[in-house]
């Protein structure tokens, strides 16, 4: 971005926003009041959801280092939200110091603090862009650039799939990204999930959201499978983050798993 002064400028401060909100849940400081606001109305709802964006988080870290493990170099991270650690090119050229890394998000912020992250990283890119808008992605100069659609690459929908409302318009998105990946590829996805909470909370958590630029809608494990059609899951399955191939160095909700109130799964494309 030629001038991050005046995309600040142009930013609503009184709109809340997901991106922003979730930044304030992981103890950043990229957000405004508005989002702070909706944010602690959502705490008082579920107060769990701070520790749930942390398990969310780890579970990134882990997933992108079983994709490093299974040889893939080059990862798209959809709906990446504003940096914070344990990024995936951090965690990748750790693994891997020639891994490739294209971020893609439509909120201004995440983009201005990711192009200054990633500065004098000439493996990873930020690309200002609707991750719903499969089409335009796969086109892109940079993804193009960074990106070899010939091997496999690791496509990231982490925290993303709950805010398309429509469950066959989830499910479509995710089959346009498929589509485009050769075998060997893999998705990683994690879904917001109350269905272990009382139905009322679950209508006051997202009624929270729809007050927000990003309303939510959960969906039960059942609702979720779907979303990994075309792809051999790995084990352990779909299941709460927190018990997706845990390594306890930084995990949260081991012996609670669903208190995380996020579905997580790997899937290989075939």
């Amino acid at each position: 971005m030629d001038d991050s002064r005046l995309s600040m400028q142009q930013i609503p401060e009184d709109k809340p926003n997901s991106a922003r909100m979730y930044d304030y849940f992981l103890g950043g400081h990229h957000n405004f009041a508005a989002d702070r606001a909706a944010a602690e109305r959502v705490r008082s709802v579920y107060p769990d959801v701070v520790r749930g964006a942390q398990a969310n988080r780890a579970f990134l870290r882990r997933a992108v280092r079983f994709m490093a493990q299974q040889g893939i170099d080059q990862f798209l991270d959809l709906g990446s939200g504003i940096p914070t650690a344990g990024n995936v090119h951090e965690v990748a050229q750790e693994a891997n110091p020639a891994a490739r890394v294209v971020y893609v998000d439509v909120e201004p912020i995440a983009v201005i603090h990711s192009t200054a992250i990633l500065r004098g990283n000439h493996q990873a890119t930020i690309v200002e862009a609707n991750a719903h808008e499969p089409k335009r992605i796969l086109g892109h100069p940079e993804v193009r650039r960074l990106l070899d659609f010939s091997r496999p690459i690791g496509v990231l929908m982490l925290a993303l799939l709950h805010f398309v409302l429509d469950d066959r318009e989830a499910q479509e998105l995710v089959s346009r990204y498929r589509e485009a990946l050769v075998p060997g590829s893999f998705i990683a996805i994690t879904h917001a999930s109350l269905e272990r909470v009382p139905a009322e909370l679950v209508t006051q958590f997202e009624r929270v959201y729809s007050q927000t630029t990003t309303p939510v809608k959960t969906r039960k494990l059942a609702q979720v499978e779907p979303l990994f059609t075309g792809l051999d899951v790995v084990e352990p399955g779909i299941v709460y983050v927190p018990s997706w191939r845990p390594e306890g160095s930084d995990d949260v909700f081991l012996d609670q798993p669903e208190r995380s109130i996020n579905l997580g799964g790997v899937g290989r494309v075939r």
